[in-house]
């Protein structure tokens, strides 16, 4: 995605970005107060953040690098998350993805993991 042209962003997914904020998982609670406030190496992260007709869980600008956070009820979405996945790479980004478990359970591993993959150099 070039800097000059974004895709749309629907009403309607911009304000479901809104009201997700404010129903956030206890993993998604837990890994914001560390992505926060530029906390990791200075790079801003947004929650909630639409990106074309998708929803991202946490994304950085900066590092064009989009965090999913999964729990059990993506088990069952495979297909669409791969889609979705699809079409966020074409777009640019690069996506990485934990479990809710691994949140909670190995934070600080997640962390790196997201640091690790902010220092990547994008795919050609």
């Amino acid at each position: 995605m070039s800097s000059t042209t974004k895709p749309p962003i629907d009403p309607t997914t911009r304000q479901h970005a809104r009201e997700n904020r404010h129903h956030q998982s206890p993993a998604e609670a837990k890994l914001w107060k560390i992505l926060r406030n530029h906390n990791v190496d200075g790079r801003k992260f947004r929650r909630q953040h639409p990106i074309g007709p998708y929803i991202v869980d946490f994304y950085c600008h900066e590092a064009k690098l989009v965090v999913e956070l999964d729990g059990r009820s993506h088990d069952a979405q495979m297909d669409y998350d791969a889609e979705r996945t699809a079409w966020l790479e074409s777009q640019g980004c690069r996506v990485v993805r934990f479990t809710n478990a691994q949140v909670m359970k190995d934070t600080v591993s997640v962390v790196e993991g997201i640091r690790l993959a902010c220092d990547e150099e994008p795919s050609p």
